[in-house]
């Protein structure tokens, strides 16, 4: 009786877990997504703060988060901390720079999302830039010899097909950005674009790592955030340093700013979280309502986006086919041999 008590238990706080963690996901995908975009059109006096040094402090609160949660799994003992950084990470230094060459793309992705946010509307930019889900099984095929199911293809099929109608351009759409848009439409499609087969080969590439060693996944992102916040400095360098040297490199920072670097900084923790506890379907489901959600916001409070009904049709196919690809049918009482 006493052990079936403490399955019971088991079993609702794994449940708990599974539906906070998506919660978490939802809110964190949606409220990075407006904010960003919010922050990058927000007209106020003084120079705007600098996507690239975004880029490098959110890379500096990760690792300080990850280095926290390797501290409490070594049970908060300093010591302990010390010999897992010194064991895993400087004295294997062949393993941590693996972590360059994904760690260069996510920095690269991040300073595009900054880009495709500052040129394109938030519910358009949600909706295209599920492509990631397309790149991501195309690379998985290729580099992991993953095998896709008809269900699948079939999702990625209609993912495209939806994305094709969200970008259908109509004369309302043109109208809107001739106004509202900070920059072209077209600058923010290929960077949305761009950051797809980024994220996708990115992705793999980090999973084909994790698979090979043993490594928690909380060291493997103090790897990636380390070279991350490394190739984010030369990037402002390259790219801001005169501003940096006549404004500093906080300029135009205020607590919007620091809202998005730190929903920025969440961002991998929490995918990390929901893969531990949730699965792809309830992960597609926290897509889904993202979308729904930033598609409202945008247009009720941000009032850069005026939906049309193909762009509707395309958000539905891309909700449908999110779901589709994350489908596992249960196989019937007699199943057939194919």
């Amino acid at each position: 009786m006493e052990k079936q008590s403490l399955a019971n238990e088991d079993k609702t706080m794994s449940a708990n877990l599974k539906y906070l963690s998506l919660g978490i996901l939802v809110f964190q995908t949606t409220s990075l997504v407006l904010t960003m975009r919010y922050s990058r059109t927000l007209k106020e006096e003084g120079p705007r703060y600098l996507s690239s040094t975004a880029v490098v402090v959110a890379e500096l609160l990760k690792i300080m988060a990850c280095i926290l949660l390797v501290y409490k799994d070594s049970k908060c003992s300093l010591r302990a901390l010390n010999r897992i950084l010194h064991d895993e990470i400087l004295n294997k230094p062949m393993e941590t720079l693996k972590l360059a060459i994904p760690s260069g793309i996510y920095t690269l992705q991040n300073n595009l999302l900054y880009v495709a946010l500052s040129n394109l509307d938030a519910a358009t930019y949600q909706v295209t830039y599920q492509l990631k889900i397309l790149t991501t099984a195309l690379f998985s095929v290729s580099m992991l010899s993953k095998k896709l199911g008809v269900y699948q293809w079939l999702s990625l099929v209609i993912l495209m097909t939806g994305v094709a109608f969200v970008q259908w351009p109509s004369d309302s759409q043109e109208l809107n950005s001739k106004e509202l848009s900070a920059g072209s439409q077209f600058v923010g499609l290929m960077a949305v674009l761009t950051a797809c087969f980024s994220s996708g080969f990115a992705g793999v590439y980090f999973e084909k790592i994790l698979k090979e060693t043993k490594q928690s996944v909380w060291i493997r992102n103090i790897q990636l955030g380390f070279f991350g916040s490394i190739f984010g400095l030369m990037g402002v360098y390259v790219y801001d340093g005169e501003l940096v040297s006549k404004n500093g490199f906080f300029q135009g920072y205020n607590w919007l700013t620091w809202i998005v670097v730190v929903l920025q900084a969440l961002g991998g923790l929490v995918i990390a979280a929901v893969i531990k506890y949730a699965d792809n379907i309830l992960k597609g489901f926290a897509t889904s309502l993202s979308i729904i959600l930033s598609t409202l916001i945008s247009y009720f409070w941000l009032q850069d986006f005026v939906p049309t009904s193909v762009f509707f049709l395309g958000a539905i196919l891309v909700i449908t086919a999110t779901f589709l690809y994350g489908y596992d049918p249960k196989p019937a009482g007699n199943p057939t041999k194919a």
